[in-house]
């Protein structure tokens, strides 16, 4: 009897480690899975220094900033943007989405805004997107304050949310835009001249 209760054991033991190992292992696979559409610092700064050439100074901060707020992003946009305002203003850009798992689509954006601000910009721009569920949900607006950036070395950073994915445009150009504003971003697939 007690040779059965030993093998009982033991064969529960066994069953038991067994099962936290699966566990382990389908945890470790779905934790690659995850990382594996997210982009590292390294591949954001080098992908920023390649588009942005000598201006990016400041980059790597701007980038580290953002990766300590948001943690990795799944997708990135480069693109190229103008924008000028008197009180209300008009930004209008186009660049292109990168993602690991979905490859590389164009994005348009263009946005009104409101509030203590003149001047005119054009800029580089390179976005840093998290939560991205699919590429169809980057196409709508995302809301924010600008002119609240994190500037180092000429290179800002803004925040643009909605209910769940965060956009975070890193700029670098010609011009100046002084004051705060409140606005939005609407990305669309398309081109077009209606910000609203």
């Amino acid at each position: 009897m007690q040779q059965i209760m030993m093998a009982a054991q033991t064969a529960s033991r066994a069953i038991l480690a067994t099962m936290f190992l699966m566990v382990g292992a389908i945890s470790a696979a779905q934790a690659q899975q995850a990382n594996n559409s997210q982009y590292s610092m390294q591949e954001i700064v080098d992908a920023g220094h390649g588009f942005f050439g000598e201006t990016s100074g400041g980059l790597a901060k701007v980038v580290e900033r953002a990766f300590e707020r948001y943690g990795l992003p799944n997708g990135y946009i480069l693109g190229q943007e103008g924008s000028g305002a008197f009180i209300a203003g008009l930004t209008y850009g186009e660049g292109e989405l990168n993602t690991k798992n979905a490859g590389q689509h164009n994005v348009f954006w263009q946005g009104p805004s409101l509030g203590i601000d003149w001047g005119g910009q054009g800029s580089r721009t390179m976005m840093l997107v998290y939560n991205l569920p699919s590429v169809p949900s980057l196409y709508k607006r995302f809301g924010g304050v600008s002119g609240s950036a994190y500037v180092v070395a000429g290179v800002g950073m803004t925040v643009l949310t909605d209910e769940h994915i965060v956009v975070v445009p890193i700029r670098t150009g010609i011009g100046a835009r002084l004051g705060v504003n409140v606005g939005y971003l609407k990305m669309t697939q398309n081109p077009t001249w209606n910000p609203f």
